[in-house]
C-alpha cells in the first residue's frame, strides 16, 4: 500500500518503502511511475533483502503523486528532499536516464545526498542544442498539446518505442511531468561537465548496460572525470534497462560504502 509525504513545494508524493536500513531513492526517467515500472519495484525488494531501505516513487505528476499548476524542477527537486528526510536524512539517489540529470542537480543544490548511483545518464556534450530541445517542449506543455510535448521529448528515440510509450493514454496524459527532465538535461549540458558537477563531494558511480546506446559510454566517462572520486562501469542490461539481481547487488554494496563514509564525517 503507497506512503503519502507532502513536499514544501505542497505536493502529495506517493511512494513504496521496503525494507530497512540506509537509504536509496529511485528517481525515475521520462515517463515511467511505480505501476508500470515493476523492474525498480523488484530491484527495491531485492535492496531490501541486503539491509537497504529503498524507496520508489511516483514522480510529481504522474501516477498516484497527482499534481497541478506547472511542474518545475524546483518541485520534483522538494519531493526529493522529502524522501531523504522520511528516510533518515540522508540518502544515495540512484537515476536512470533524466533521472540521472535530476539527481547530479539534487546534489549540486545541496541536499543531503550521500551518493549517486547513476544509471544510463543520457548526456550530450556541451552546447548540443538541449535548451532550445526543452524550450520547444515546454512551449508545448504550455499550450496544452500533450501529445506534441511528448513526440518532441522523444525526438530522437526510435519510432518503434514512441510507439509503444503513445500507446499508453496516461503516458500523454502525464507529459507535462516531463518538464524537470528537459530542465535537468538542458542544465547538465549547458557547461562542461567538470564545471556543473566538479564540486560534488559525495560517492558516485556512472553505470551503463553492456548494451546500451551510443550517447551512455562517453556521458558516463564525462561524468567520472568531472567528478573527484567518480568511477564507471559497464553492468548486466541492455534497452536502457538494468538486470535486477546484478543491480540489485552492485547497489547495496554502493549504499553501504556511502553510508559508512557519511557517518564517518560527522
Amino acid at each position: 500500500m503507497s506512503e503519502f509525504i507532502v513536499s514544501t513545494a505542497g505536493d502529495r508524493i506517493a511512494f513504496d518503502r521496503h525494507g530497512t536500513g540506509p537509504a536509496l531513492v529511485f528517481v525515475a526517467g521520462a515517463g515511467p511511475w511505480r505501476e508500470i515500472d515493476p523492474e525498480t519495484t523488484g530491484t527495491a525488494e531485492l535492496l531490501a533483502a541486503r539491509g537497504v531501505t529503498a524507496i520508489v516513487y511516483d514522480r510529481v505528476g504522474r501516477g498516484e503523486s497527482a499534481a497541478a499548476g506547472t511542474i518545475t524542477l524546483d518541485r520534483e527537486l522538494a519531493a526529493i528532499e522529502a524522501l531523504i528526510d522520511i528516510a533518515g536524512g540522508g540518502a544515495v539517489l540512484c537515476g536512470h536516464s533524466s533521472g540521472c540529470s535530476i539527481s547530479l542537480r539534487a546534489a549540486v543544490a545541496g541536499l543531503a545526498v550521500d551518493g549517486l548511483a547513476l544509471w544510463e545518464a543520457p548526456l550530450a556534450p556541451p552546447d548540443s542544442g538541449g535548451r532550445e530541445w526543452a524550450d520547444a517542449v515546454n512551449r508545448l506543455i504550455d499550450a496544452g498539446d500533450n501529445g506534441g510535448a511528448l513526440d518532441a521529448y522523444m525526438r530522437d528515440m526510435p519510432p518503434e518505442i514512441l510507439e509503444i510509450v503513445r500507446s499508453i493514454p496516461a503516458m500523454i496524459d502525464q507529459a507535462p511531468s516531463l518538464r524537470p527532465d528537459g530542465e535537468s538535461l538542458a542544465w547538465a549540458e549547458s557547461a562542461p561537465h567538470a564545471e556543473l558537477f566538479g564540486g560534488i563531494r559525495v560517492p558516485v558511480l556512472a553505470m551503463v548496460g553492456e548494451q546500451t546506446y551510443d550517447i551512455m559510454t562517453p556521458a558516463a566517462e564525462s561524468i567520472a572525470a568531472a567528478i573527484p572520486g567518480a568511477t564507471w562501469k559497464a553492468m548486466p542490461g541492455s534497452e536502457h534497462g538494468w538486470e535486477p539481481e546484478s543491480m540489485a547487488a552492485e547497489l547495496a554494496a554502493f549504499v553501504h560504502a556511502a553510508h559508512d563514509r557519511a557517518a564517518d564525517l560527522e
